[in-house]
């Protein structure tokens, strides 16, 4: 069986996330099973480079799993002709000028989202990859969850019937640092830094909306920064200057109403960290990370309003859980072989830099609603 190998610059790997789901789960575990299988029976090898700016966590990370190259220079990487793709998990603050330059060196680009901090430099990016004719994707992971994927399958079977609501809750405690460890980044709560909430999070709303349930025309946001002091990694207070939660409405396409409520400042009660459920004329379902439960419009509970006596319904009891019908991968390995095969072998990929522009816009309608405290209309993006 041919090998084919595929050099790939993973930039801001040592971060938590790069670390974690891009380079172990998905690029690392690519190769524990061989590769990506390819039509013609080649196997399709990553051969990861790691990048950043601190070249001992780099040293420390290539050796603890067996990586070969490791590099603190952006023009070097991007000038081995051995390097195809490059990929950007850095801060939000250094990653458009970072892809930028890969587009400019004709390399194929893959990043995490936002793609920018404004939408005309995120436009600026996805006009300039098609101009240079490099292959472009941004991770919209959330689509690949086994709970969303699940959900998607329901509303193609019908089940729902007319969709008129869906509500989201995402988000967890996120402790201040000081007596016990912060679960995030200082830089996720200094706007100087490119943090913030809305930036963050209404990139992910854009997508799931719009390939689940319509695109997204009209948008009401307020933001708040709810605790103002946290410690940083050195155990150093510092001023919380971006906002850490987002309470935001949808108007769709079709008349379809969402709504997500988004924190870092909550006790989570409920299934699962992220909570979706959609109400149609036929049933509802309740998705979460892995698991989705239905009630149908058979199932449905005829509750009557009366504070004065205990109810007498159990209302978890009319549920019930969509069963495993197949296996599921990591989400975000999922997404890196799609993308790996559209390189390649030019196979459909419809998650590049346009979508990228969308979640960007979005974000930047919502602080514009927040600050304008008024419903902001989102225009269709060509």
């Amino acid at each position: 069986m041919a090998k084919k190998n595929i050099g790939i610059i993973l930039n801001g790997v040592t971060g938590r996330m790069g670390t974690n789901q891009h380079l172990v789960r998905s690029i690392l575990a690519i190769q524990s099973q061989g590769g990506v299988a390819l039509p013609d029976g080649t196997m399709l090898w990553p051969d990861p480079v790691l990048l950043g700016r601190n070249e001992s966590k780099l040293r420390e990370l290539a050796a603890e799993h067996g990586i070969s190259r490791f590099s603190t220079s952006l023009d070097e990487c991007l000038a081995d002709p051995a390097n195809s793709i490059y990929f950007d998990a850095q801060t939000t603050q250094r990653r458009a000028q970072s892809v930028r330059a890969a587009i400019e060196a004709g390399k194929h680009v893959y990043c995490e989202k936002p793609l920018a901090e404004s939408l005309d430099e995120a436009v600026a990016l996805a006009k300039l990859a098609r101009q240079r004719g490099v292959r472009h994707g941004i991770v919209q992971d959330k689509l690949f969850l086994p709970g969303i994927r699940k959900l998607k399958r329901l509303i193609d079977s019908g089940f729902f019937g007319r969709i008129f609501s869906i509500r989201g809750e995402f988000g967890y405690w996120v402790f201040e640092g000081d007596t016990i460890p912060a679960q995030r980044p200082s830089w996720n709560y200094r706007k100087a830094d490119g943090g913030g909430l809305i930036m963050d999070m209404l990139c992910h709303w854009r997508y799931v909306l719009d390939n689940l349930f319509g695109e997204v025309k009209a948008v009401s946001c307020l933001g708040a920064t709810h605790v103002p002091t946290r410690w940083d990694e050195s155990g150093k207070p510092y001023e919380c200057t971006a906002d850490d939660s987002a309470y935001a409405t949808f108007e769709l396409e079709g008349g379809v109403i969402a709504h997500f409520n988004s924190s870092w400042c909550v006790r989570v009660r409920r299934d699962d960290l992220l909570t979706i459920q959609v109400d149609g004329s036929k049933g509802s379902a309740v998705a979460g990370l892995r698991d989705c439960w239905i009630q149908h419009y058979g199932s449905t509970p005829r509750p009557v309003w009366n504070p004065d006596i205990p109810s007498t319904i159990d209302y978890f009891d009319g549920w019930q859980k969509v069963p495993e019908q197949q296996p599921f991968e990591n989400a975000f390995k999922i997404q890196w072989e799609l993308f790996l095969r559209h390189v390649v072998k030019d196979e459909p990929f419809r998650w590049g830099l346009l979508e990228a522009v969308k979640g960007v816009q979005l974000a930047d309608k919502g602080i514009e609603s927040w600050k304008k405290r008024a419903w902001v209309d989102v225009p269709r993006i060509s």
